[in-house]
């Protein structure tokens, strides 16, 4: 069953799609993904993994729709911005069928964390293969090809996630950014509160924890604009070790601005 986070982040992924303007098709994959009974069995395990056996963080249902609701927003300022997708400029398809992949990709992204950390983004490749084949038979019912073409643009997206493989679309370069910005200190909270708090020395945990949110918004300069709000200098730690590695790697960094801000002092821009 879906916690109360999960039904409101799935409202909000409903609604960023509605407001884009666009066919069904999106919205139709958004919704095979939300209700589907084995990607959230999967996630659910895939959680269980990270925080319990492993001490990690969030990398369960509200995590992937984190992501996935970060991914709309910059895939929204971009078209806003006229930058066309990788699909769009090969003309292997339009953005709503590179929507499309970018939401498979996020949701399915770290299916891997239930088999284990190391590869993970290549476990969750092909634990989530068959899943895609199933649900995108559904959206692209007669249309073989197109489902290729999601199907390999969802797989860069999944492998390519944690920046250290090359990745070489816009959509992929999207999936690595929003993966990197779900950084708010409520992902830590419950692998904090079962280690009893951040350990000596584990400036992770406390860099984390000093992230109040993370703002996406269009740029002065540039089509995106990411703000990382944080209660104390701790939490630079995080977008300079985390954040700033996947933005450097993605094929979206000349699309970002990026700024660190504390509550009372000035911004801190980084892109």
């Amino acid at each position: 069953m879906r916690s109360q986070k999960e039904l409101s982040m799935d409202a909000k992924i409903i609604d960023t799609i509605a407001r884009m303007g666009l066919s069904d098709r999106a919205a139709s994959a958004a919704k095979l993904l939300l209700e589907d009974e084995e990607i959230q069995a999967v996630q659910e395990y895939a959680n269980t993994v990270s925080i319990k056996r492993l001490g990690y963080n969030d990398h369960g249902p509200v995590h992937m729709r984190t992501v996935a609701l970060n991914a709309l927003i910059m895939m929204r300022l971009l078209r806003q911005a006229g930058i066309k997708t990788s699909l769009e400029t090969e003309e292997c398809g339009d953005f709503e069928d590179s929507l499309t992949a970018v939401l498979f990709a996020s949701f399915l992204h770290d299916l891997g964390m239930s088999v284990g950390r190391q590869d993970h983004e290549l476990h969750s490749a092909y634990v989530s293969y068959p899943i895609m084949d199933r649900l995108l038979a559904k959206v692209y019912p007669g249309s073989p090809l197109k489902r290729v073409i999601v199907r390999s643009l969802a797989l860069e997206g999944i492998s390519g996630h944690m920046g250290n493989r090359a990745i070489h679309s816009l959509e992929a370069g999207v999936i690595q950014v929003a993966d990197g910005c779900d950084m708010k200190k409520g992902r830590a909270r419950i692998p904090l509160a079962l280690a009893g708090g951040p350990r000596v020395g584990d400036i992770h945990q406390y860099s984390a924890n000093s992230i109040e949110e993370v703002r996406l918004s269009p740029g002065n300069e540039k089509p995106i604009r990411i703000e990382v709000i944080m209660s104390s200098e701790v939490g630079l730690f995080q977008v300079e070790e985390v954040l700033l590695g996947k933005i450097a790697a993605s094929t979206a960094k000349s699309y970002i601005e990026l700024y660190a801000l504390f509550k009372d002092g000035e911004p801190k821009r980084y892109l």
